[in-house]
């Protein structure tokens, strides 16, 4: 009984310490889906050479895009034009961080690492995309698309960005902060304070062990925050924690497999080589600082009460803990329409062709509404709905090619297949 009290102290005082700064999070976060289109972000990542590159990875920082989100919104961005090394750089850049998650990164493991965490990220990606620049050596093919969907009215923007930040993005994110959360908690109740450095020592080792840890490890950005945490508590470096914030995002074993498909092999090897070398460098560094600055610790020990821990905070964890049950409510409505270009008027629909497809590979509301974009913008399409619960595409349109679909649908890194 004592173990289970100190672990539900442990979970509740994480989640009371980072509520605050992930509600904000959420909140700029629904404010960059709208405001920062698709189609803007294409119009700054075509072309040639490394300000494409510069660009990608400084947009992908703050956007809230976890790793198997990002895939399918990459492969969209290539095909409208965007280069192989700015969709790499984009690739490298955007899991590892976004709004959320840097300022859950500040609440739970203080500025030093709020200000590590971006930069880090940002100079992955700017790495990464010029290895695939001298790679590739070549202009790269621009293919000409147009979004079909468009922003919303402008009068609905606002509810449509508070749609995104506390319905949508909690729910994308719901699973891997709770598995966060959950794990650090037992960090702190069964792993004694320190542990861990008696165990691997310092200097390189841990920075390579927590390394190795989070590349198969899926786990988005924010989720990553407290699981750090933890690992920090029982031990490790600062440094192997940021290797650990590096690698844990931006890599799992089903996005390298779809990377390979969207991007090749060789490109697949420069992300990893990437990775790799920014979590180590950046772990090496963090380690040197420690040396010079005061890194503040997160609290993780169960019996105390913490100062840093007030009324306010507990009541942002209660309304944290109601956006999230909301989020995840049974029989919510996931077709509704924005008022956007691309929705269709279902009073028009009785003549049209009709043609389900079975995709498999989607995880989040960025899978679906990638599938749904390169759907909407093949010749003779006129609606389409995806459901991300029973993996399924319906189109209705015109001269409708089951293998034209497919295609759309495989060159974002997912399978797909037409029902009979």
């Amino acid at each position: 009984m004592s173990f289970v009290v100190d672990f539900l102290q442990a979970l509740w005082l994480v989640t009371a310490q980072m509520a605050p700064w992930l509600l904000l999070g959420f909140l700029v976060a629904g404010l960059l889906s709208v405001y920062v289109s698709p189609r803007w972000l294409e119009r700054h990542l075509g072309g040639k050479g490394m300000g494409p590159v510069w660009k990608a990875s400084l947009f992908g920082v703050p956007l809230p895009l976890c790793s198997c989100g990002v895939i399918p919104v990459a492969a969209s961005l290539r095909r409208h034009g965007a280069s192989p090394a700015a969709t790499t750089a984009f690739l490298l850049s955007t899991p590892q961080t976004g709004v959320d998650s840097i300022a859950v990164t500040g609440a739970l493991m203080g500025p030093v690492f709020a200000v590590f965490r971006p930069v880090a990220a940002l100079l992955t990606g700017i790495f990464g995309g010029g290895l695939v620049q001298l790679a590739e050596g070549r202009e790269p093919t621009v293919t000409d698309g147009t979004d079909a969907t468009g922003p919303p009215p402008h009068g609905s923007r606002l509810r449509a960005a508070l749609s995104y930040g506390f319905e949508t993005l909690p729910r994308d994110i719901v699973r891997s902060l709770l598995l966060g959360l959950a794990l650090a908690a037992l960090i702190a109740v069964l792993v004694p304070a320190g542990s861990l450095e008696r165990l691997l020592g310092g200097g390189l080792v841990p920075i390579l062990v927590m390394m190795a840890v989070g590349v198969p490890l899926y786990v988005c950005a924010t989720g990553s925050v407290p699981l750090a945490a933890g690992f920090l508590h029982a031990g490790v470096s600062p440094g192997a924690a940021l290797a650990f914030l590096v690698a844990g995002p931006a890599t799992n074993a089903a996005t390298l497999t779809t990377l390979i498909r969207v991007l090749g092999r060789r490109t697949t090897v420069i992300y990893l080589l990437a990775v790799a070398l920014s979590a180590v460098v950046g772990g090496l560094l963090v380690d040197l600082a420690a040396g010079y600055m005061d890194l503040r610790l997160p609290f993780l020990q169960t019996g105390h009460h913490h100062d840093g821990v007030g009324w306010t905070d507990h009541l942002w964890a209660v309304l944290l803990v109601l956006v999230m049950a909301w989020a995840c409510r049974p029989g919510r409505r996931t077709d509704q329409c924005c008022g956007a270009d691309g929705c269709s008027d279902s009073s028009d629909q009785g003549s049209l062709e009709r043609m389900d497809l079975d995709v498999t590979g989607m995880h989040c509301s960025h899978c679906t509404s990638s599938v749904e974009r390169a759907l909407r913008e093949l010749a003779g399409v006129e609606d389409v709905t995806v459901d991300l619960a029973a993996g399924r595409a319906t189109v209705q349109g015109r001269g409708l090619d089951a293998d034209t679909l497919v295609a759309a649908v495989g060159s974002l890194g997912f399978q797909a297949d037409a029902r009979p």
